[in-house]
């Protein structure tokens, strides 16, 4: 009867412990996951305009997977990149990659942008809303997004108005000007292996 009783504690101690394994923290794999915004055009002659995309590559960041999930990560402000856009030339390009940093992130004054949730419900279906606290341009904001499990990768979209960190949509002439509401697409991979 004693054995039996041991037995039983024994397996039941495997079963936490497998069940903590798979709910551990793991990094994300920074080379794998990508986050991209969507900046449009505003304004009386916005189709004159260019739309742009803008990567935002993940420096760190750590995910739990299971039922008490959590994700943060962070971003370096200044590896924040304008991409290549063929309708525009070198020189305004690299302008609009100035501008950016300059008047928009001003990454010299705020270095970092960092996400971090505080709820991840599960909608069914590999389906999740996930919430959060988004630190841009020096103020911190809830944010929502909606989150599907692909394959390996968790990948989603939400929006947020520039205005509301304290941002303000830059214009050409007060005519031409970019929106204020972003769009960001993106999708985080787990770094495969042990966890942290």
């Amino acid at each position: 009867m004693r054995n039996i009783r041991i037995m039983s504690f024994t397996f039941v101690v495997m079963l936490a412990l497998a069940k903590l394994s798979l709910a551990a923290e793991h990094p994300i794999d920074v080379q794998q996951s990508t986050v991209r915004i969507h900046v449009g055009k505003a304004g009386l002659f916005s189709a004159a305009g260019h739309e742009h995309w803008v990567t935002a590559p993940i420096a760190s960041g750590a995910i739990e997977e299971g039922e008490h999930g959590h994700i943060f990560f962070t971003v370096q402000a200044a590896r924040v990149t304008v991409e290549p856009d063929k309708d525009l030339k070198p020189e305004q390009q690299a302008e609009v990659q100035r501008t950016m940093h300059e008047k928009v992130l001003e990454s010299a004054q705020y270095l970092e942008i960092s996400f971090r949730s505080t709820s991840v419900e599960s909608t069914g279906s590999g389906t999740f809303v996930v919430k959060g606290d988004l630190i841009l341009h020096g103020q911190t904001h809830p944010v929502s997004a909606t989150v599907h499990k692909k394959e390996d990768a968790y990948v989603g979209h939400c929006r947020f108005k520039q205005t509301e960190f304290g941002i303000h949509p830059v214009s050409v002439g007060g005519v031409v000007k970019v929106k204020d509401e972003l769009e960001i697409q993106f999708s985080v991979v787990p770094a495969s292996g042990r966890p942290e």
